[in-house]
């Protein structure tokens, strides 16, 4: 008889899904998988809905995946054709930054921003150790965080190791399937212990020689949290490669572009080097952010088009 649940665990070749009932088994794929013709790495991620059978000796066979509502899906590494799905079926996503030890990228940002719209899924950004601001990092967290709001993103400035301001997140929490992702050393776990003191995730320290992050989560996992609600914890990410992408949609993913393409001269107006450019004229009178822009010019010129096209 098939049973139906939610995988809740992935270490990569084994799964922990939860049954409808509440009970929960361990399980792994049988044959090969191929989700809607995309090559990824791990065709079953955390989030997915799966039936399966359950063998002799009460493993369980995962032999389909239910069709998904989302995901979040990223290059699996520079100059491959292969993708990774981070996680499905979610509500929304919240990307920790870390200003400072380590230093998360706006490029890193903007190209997580950009496929979470690509998929319609409500993002917000969590800047993370802001005990460990001097002055200058102060003011650049400040700008980042006003220039994000007014293109509508949440922002939420918390500290995981002071507490600071993490009753605020709840609310935007609860109830609701959250992604919650970020470079290795920005504090997710230590955040998700401070959430909920039960979950006791391990955390590490930086490495002293160059500010980086250890890898403590080594698979992805979603957890209820005490407060209502859950949160997909996953391993840190060095680098956000996008996938499943044509050029000509980049633009319409950066929401303060995408509010004036409409009046462009050019109706396939590329925003580069095309006369009477809104988009261009916005930046060029500060209402659309000079680097954000940049950020747009530098996915245009990504690897990741070249090999798009080789196939």
């Amino acid at each position: 008889m098939a049973i139906e649940g939610i995988v809740r665990k992935s270490t990569g070749s084994w799964y922990i899904v939860r049954a409808d009932d509440g009970a929960e088994y361990e399980c792994r794929i049988k044959g090969k998988f191929r989700i809607k013709g995309i090559r990824a790495t791990n065709p079953v991620a955390v989030g997915d809905r799966v039936s399966f059978k359950l063998d002799p000796h009460n493993v369980g066979l995962i032999h389909e995946i239910k069709e998904r509502t989302n995901y979040i899906i990223r290059q699996s590494t520079r100059q491959s054709k292969a993708s990774h799905v981070i996680a499905a079926n979610i509500d929304q996503v919240a990307l920790i930054i870390t200003l400072a030890y380590p230093r998360t990228s706006r490029g890193f940002i903007d190209r997580y921003l950009v496929t979470a719209e690509a998929y319609h899924i409500p993002a917000a950004l969590i800047f993370n150790k802001t005990d460990l601001y001097d002055k200058k990092i102060r003011e650049y967290h400040d700008y980042l965080i006003a220039m994000y709001r007014k293109i509508g993103y949440p922002c939420f400035a918390v500290s995981a190791k002071t507490g600071d301001n993490l009753e605020e997140l709840k609310p935007w929490l609860k109830g609701k399937i959250t992604l919650l992702s970020g470079h290795s050393g920005v504090g997710k776990s230590a955040l998700i212990n401070m959430l909920d003191v039960s979950k006791n995730r391990k955390v590490a320290t930086l490495s002293q020689a160059h500010s980086k992050g250890k890898h403590t989560t080594t698979f992805a996992e979603m957890l209820d949290m005490e407060f209502g609600g859950n949160i997909i914890d996953t391993p840190g990410i060095k680098e956000f490669g996008l996938f499943d992408f044509d050029k000509e949609e980049v633009a319409e993913r950066f929401p303060e572009m995408r509010a004036r393409m409409h009046e462009c001269k050019f109706h396939n107006c590329t925003h580069v080097h095309e006369p009477k450019c809104a988009v261009k004229k916005a930046v060029e009178d500060g209402e659309i952010d000079k680097g954000r822009y940049e950020n747009y010019l530098s996915i245009l010129n990504d690897d990741y088009f070249e090999i798009k096209e080789w196939e």
